[in-house]
C-alpha cells in the first residue's frame, strides 16, 4: 500500500477458500484504510449465508463500499440481481453509469427478488442448512485422502490441495469422469489447488466426491 493506492478489495467470505476472516483482522484493514483515506469495497456476497459470523466492514465504519448479491443469498444465480450499499454520492454515480449500461433489471426478476426478501429468513436457514450437511459430507470424505484442506467456513466451496499436483490436467481428467471443479489457476497462482463447488444435484454430489476422493487415496 503506497500513495498511489485508491481503494482496497475484499472478499469476505472468501470464493475460492470459503473461509471468513476473522474481525479482528477486518477491523485492523479498516483502521489502515481509514489512516490512509482510502476506501474499502467488501464484496460480501456470501455472508448471509455464512456457517460462522462475518464482520462486514460497514459495522466498523460507513465511510466503505459493500457489495451483497441475490445469486448466492437466494440462490438466483444467472439473474444478475445485487445491490451495492455506499454513501449517497458513489450511488447516484453508480445509478447513471447503470443506466446507459445495463438501463434496468426485468421486472419478473425484480418482483422475485422482492418475494425473496420477504422470505428472507426462511430462505437463509434453509440454504444455510443443506449447504453445511454438504460441507460437512465433503470434509468426511475427503479426510480420508492425501488432500490437504481446511473446512468450509462459508458456502459454497471447498479448495484441496495436493502437492505436486497439475490442477488444469487433473480438472480434464475429471471431465472424462463426469465431473467438473475449477483448477487452481482459474484464481491465480495456484497450480496444486482446486476448487469443488458444493451446488451439484443432490444424487450427483456424493458419487462425485467420491471419484475425487478415490484418485488420491
Amino acid at each position: 500500500m503506497d500513495d498511489r493506492t485508491k481503494l482496497i478489495v475484499l472478499n469476505n467470505p472468501n470464493n475460492p477458500t470459503s473461509k471468513v476472516i476473522d474481525e479482528n483482522i477486518v477491523r485492523e484493514i479498516v483502521q489502515i484504510a481509514e489512516d490512509h483515506g482510502v476506501r474499502i469495497l467488501s464484496d460480501e456476497v456470501y455472508a448471509d449465508i455464512s456457517f460462522v459470523k462475518v464482520k462486514s466492514v460497514l459495522d466498523m465504519s460507513s465511510n466503505h463500499i459493500v457489495v451483497r448479491s441475490f445469486s448466492k443469498t437466494f440462490a438466483m444465480t444467472g439473474w444478475r440481481i445485487g445491490y451495492v450499499i455506499a454513501d449517497r454520492e458513489l450511488i447516484d454515480k453508480i445509478i447513471k453509469l447503470n443506466q446507459i449500461t445495463l438501463t434496468n433489471i426485468p421486472v419478473f426478476i425484480q418482483e422475485a427478488a422482492l418475494k425473496a426478501l420477504e422470505l428472507r429468513e426462511r430462505i437463509i436457514s434453509r440454504i444455510r442448512r443443506e449447504y453445511l450437511e454438504r460441507a460437512e459430507l465433503a470434509c468426511k470424505i475427503l479426510s480420508d485422502t492425501k488432500l490437504k484442506f481446511s473446512k468450509p467456513e462459508a458456502p459454497f466451496y471447498v479448495f484441496p490441495k495436493c502437492d505436486g499436483l497439475d490442477s488444469e490436467k487433473f480438472a480434464f481428467e475429471l471431465l472424462d469422469k463426469g465431473v467438473a471443479i475449477a483448477p487452481g489457476t482459474a484464481f491465480g497462482d495456484y497450480k496444486e489447488f482446486f476448487r469443488i463447488s458444493l451446488t451439484a444435484p443432490e444424487e450427483d454430489f456424493e458419487r462425485g466426491l467420491r471419484i475425487i476422493a478415490e484418485a488420491f487415496k
